[in-house]
């Protein structure tokens, strides 16, 4: 995803800031012993200017976390950025003055310590309103854009639906309102947004359409089976916001998987409810690392890959990518690219091998398919690189390497509720199934149940783990 997890930054953008500050200060060194004339140009050697700088990064990572330096940039105009850049370098200030008082630090070029500070906010400024205006433009364009769902259709839906189309650059695109009143349907909220749905069928709607947010604004006394409404999108992975008049202990509701926390969005405050990981830097450095894993893996495979296609044809007729439909991160469609391990007909021979399947629930699975191309076939399955062209959609930003399978929309209808989670997060090439011993042995439940343990304990870390894993069972050929 570009798509958010909440949007960018948090471990990488420290980074880059505190990378920032460390080069402000630098310059300003520079700038104070080398470019101003005159006497302005001297420094003494007391102090030693690399414990001030030492003490600066300190100071300022602290200074970034207090001010709230790390807001989405999808929710908020860029003025607060700016105004918390401020807040975060002067605080950043007083506490290297204080701590230099404590360790007896005498004689710091007071014009040194000027320059750093003006430096300092106007390259983090800079680098802020950068990414910001980038983003912007992706989302104006039509990319990394969110689908809303308002629950009401009056004053509060109104006014939140609003505040959205004032600000359009954030990607957010509202779908249409849902009303308990029947009345109501087919009646315009605002502009050229309606009623467009009943809350008795919120459900069925929710269960086939892409909805990344949706919002009640409306009383939630009003709603008959309210906590059934709020438990059944916290169980599709589906971001939960409530408009108060904060109303959630009306419902003794109380989330079951999501973290819950209050924030504003797009100046509405709202309670949220989020089912998915939110550290927005690490998924940031998720997003990143994917994007240079598949770029270096694609360059050094290039004569595997080749070498791969060519066997194909030598031991079978028709394509060598087998190019299917698949469902991405909340239902989204997207085309999967496989080799092809099958005959060319293979699809249309699977009516007949339905009652050979091996697998409960909606997967199908048996062992010995016919319908696999000999030894070439046999072969790219048992050692998964029949995966390698997902690669691609890797690139495409359409997978990830590591997230849960993802399923074909067929399995998906058949899904439970609580199956439907697995879509809250973008599909991998790999995950914990995949790695799992026995991994052909294990129930349709058991399959799911990994994939919700992936999602809920997701950390960098589990990530690079899963893939040295994988790693180890390609080579040892563990799959069919």
């Amino acid at each position: 995803m570009l798509k958010e997890n909440s949007s960018f930054i948090l471990d990488m953008q420290k980074t880059i800031d505190i990378g920032i500050t460390a080069f402000s200060f630098i310059a300003a060194y520079f700038i104070k012993r080398n470019l101003l004339p005159g006497k302005f140009s001297s420094l003494s050697i007391e102090p030693n200017y690399y414990i001030v700088l030492l003490l600066i990064i300190i100071a300022w990572f602290v200074s970034f976390k207090w001010m709230g330096m790390y807001m989405s940039y999808r929710q908020q105009p860029f003025w607060p950025f700016f105004t918390t850049i401020l807040k975060s370098c002067f605080l950043g200030m007083i506490l290297v003055n204080i701590t230099m008082y404590f360790l007896h630090i005498q004689g710091i070029s007071r014009l040194l310590m000027g320059i750093f500070l003006i430096l300092n906010i106007s390259l983090l400024t800079f680098s802020k309103f950068i990414i910001f205006k980038t983003l912007e433009k992706i989302r104006t364009d039509g990319l990394n854009t969110r689908s809303v769902l308002v629950v009401g259709s009056k004053e509060r839906a109104k006014e939140f639906i609003e505040s959205v189309e004032k600000y359009k650059a954030s990607g957010y695109r509202v779908l249409g309102c849902f009303d308990v009143d029947e009345a109501q349907l087919g009646q315009p909220v605002f502009n050229e947004h309606k009623v467009i749905g009943l809350v008795h069928n919120l459900e069925e709607y929710l269960r086939n359409n892409i909805v990344d947010e949706l919002i009640f604004a409306m009383p939630l006394k009003m709603l008959e089976k309210g906590d059934r409404s709020l438990a059944f999108a916290e169980s599709l992975g589906i971001n939960v916001r409530i408009i108060p008049d904060w109303e959630l202990h009306y419902l003794m509701y109380r989330p079951g998987i999501a973290a819950i926390r209050f924030e504003a969005f797009l100046g509405v405050h709202t309670m949220a409810l989020q089912s998915t990981p939110h550290n927005e830097g690490a998924m940031l450095i998720k997003h990143v690392f994917d994007f240079v894993v598949a770029v270096i893996l694609t360059l050094v495979f290039l004569p595997l890959l080749i070498s791969i296609g060519l066997a194909i044809k030598i031991f079978s007729k028709g394509p060598v990518l087998y190019h299917q439909e698949r469902l991405g991160m909340n239902g989204r469609l997207f085309m999967v690219h496989k080799f092809r391990t099958m005959v060319a007909d293979a699809d249309e021979r699977l009516k007949e091998l339905a009652e050979m399947n091996e697998a409960d629930g909606p997967a199908f699975k048996i062992r010995n398919d016919p319908r696999i191309i000999p030894w070439v076939g046999t072969f790219l399955r048992k050692s998964s690189l029949d995966e390698l062209p997902q690669l691609f959609n890797v690139l495409k930003r359409e997978m990830s390497l590591v997230g849960p399978r993802p399923p074909i929309p067929k399995e998906v209808d058949e899904y439970s509720v609580w199956h439907r989670r697995r879509l809250s997060m973008k599909p991998g090439m790999t995950c914990l199934w995949q790695i799992a011993p026995r991994r052909n042995e294990l129930s349709f439940e058991e399959w799911m149940k990994l994939d919700l343990k992936y999602i809920d304990n997701w950390s960098i870390f589990n990530d690079f783990k899963i893939l040295v894993f994988t790693a180890k069972a390609v080579l040892t050929g563990a799959g069919r």
